[in-house]
């Protein structure tokens, strides 16, 4: 017959039962740096707060509310990260300008529909959180959200110990927008005959960047020295332009007919994308002078002409297209807005087995 067992229990001890209590800290996250961080950010974000943000950072959600000047808004979103830029800024120890980028990625996305960018979400992710680092690199992401005119609204810092090398982290944007559903620009008007105007770029932008070190792995350059007037990793460094206000300015003036925001796939693969089936746009490629970064990385890389104009902006950050009679006013106001303009190319009826953009 079994009977009841008045021995001690054989489990056995655990050797963590007689060590030192653990914290998240010996775990590898600092509460505390968090904490110091939201602190140093604060201003930063308060100087992008827009009329119709409610509450402030800190929060569990962020809110935003649709202003009534919009009568029927559709809100357009994006969002996007830096790539592999931020290698060369982990290598240059610059943190302060790649927050400019991440804001531009996106709000330039959404500006091309003719959304007015309204705030902006970031996500910052490491393996140890260093406070001035992130606070260098979100101050930067306010600079670029009092660029776009949108509200830095809020984000997230995730420090996860052991899921980066040590200095390094990553970023990601989301940006939201509103246009009045009337007014939404998708390329529809767009005929043979309008007008291709093309924004220069302030450089690669956040594009490129893997074909861009391999490059400079090849050549070696002195990140120092002197490259047209700048030192050379200024030049490769520059953070993206953002359009947002100088379009808007024209949006307001007259119809935009189609915007292509010139990232990853360059020029051959962005301006198709606002084209018909039946449009191409034929770019002269003599009309706008490709900057020397873009001519040292050719060169350097022995890049071919059509891969150059499929994997970079090539000098052209935004192409924007307009009728034939706008293109001068279009010209101005974008001018008297601080962008360079050159008239690009030209859309045409597009022949069978043409590419839907040719630079030539």
């Amino acid at each position: 017959m079994a009977t009841a067992s008045t021995s001690e229990s054989t489990t056995p001890s655990s050797p963590a039962s007689t060590a030192a209590p653990l914290s998240y800290r010996d775990a590898g996250v600092d509460i505390d740096a968090g904490d110091a961080l939201v602190e140093r950010i604060k201003p930063f974000a308060k100087k992008t707060m827009r009329p119709e943000v409610l509450g402030s950072i800190g929060g569990f959600g962020a809110l935003f509310e649709i202003s009534r000047k919009f009568k029927e808004p559709v809100l357009v979103s994006g969002t996007d990260g830096v790539g592999t830029k931020l290698k060369l800024a982990f290598t240059l120890n610059r943190h302060d300008t790649v927050g400019i980028d991440l804001v531009a990625m996106s709000v330039n996305d959404i500006l091309v529909q003719g959304a007015e960018p309204l705030f902006f979400l970031d996500y910052f992710a490491c393996g140890k959180l260093d406070v001035d680092t992130g606070a260098a690199v979100i101050q930067g992401i306010a600079q670029g959200c009092e660029q776009a005119g949108c509200a830095l609204i809020g984000g997230e810092t995730a420090e996860m110990p052991g899921m980066y090398p040590a200095g390094e982290y990553d970023l990601a944007g989301f940006a939201v927008g509103a246009v009045e559903k009337s007014q939404i620009i998708d390329g529809s008007t767009i005929v043979p005959g309008d007008v291709v105007l093309g924004l220069a770029s302030s450089g690669a932008h956040s594009n490129g960047y893997s074909l861009i070190r391999k490059v400079m792995e090849r050549a070696q350059p002195d990140l120092t020295a002197d490259f047209h007037g700048r030192p050379f990793g200024d030049v490769i460094m520059a953070p993206t332009r953002i359009y947002v206000k100088s379009l808007l300015a024209l949006m307001a003036e007259m119809p935009v007919k189609g915007m292509a925001h010139i990232t990853g796939g360059g020029l051959l693969e962005n301006v198709p994308r606002i084209l018909g089936e039946t449009l191409t746009a034929v770019l002269d490629k003599t009309s706008w002078d490709m900057p020397p970064l873009f001519r040292w990385l050719q060169q350097e890389g022995q890049v071919a002409d059509q891969e150059m104009y499929r994997v970079f902006n090539c000098g052209i950050g935004m192409a924007v297209v307009v009728s034939a009679e706008n293109a001068a006013r279009a010209t101005e106001i974008l001018s008297a807005a601080g962008e360079t303009v050159y008239t690009i190319g030209r859309i045409e009826a597009r022949q069978p087995g043409q590419a839907q953009t040719v630079v030539a």
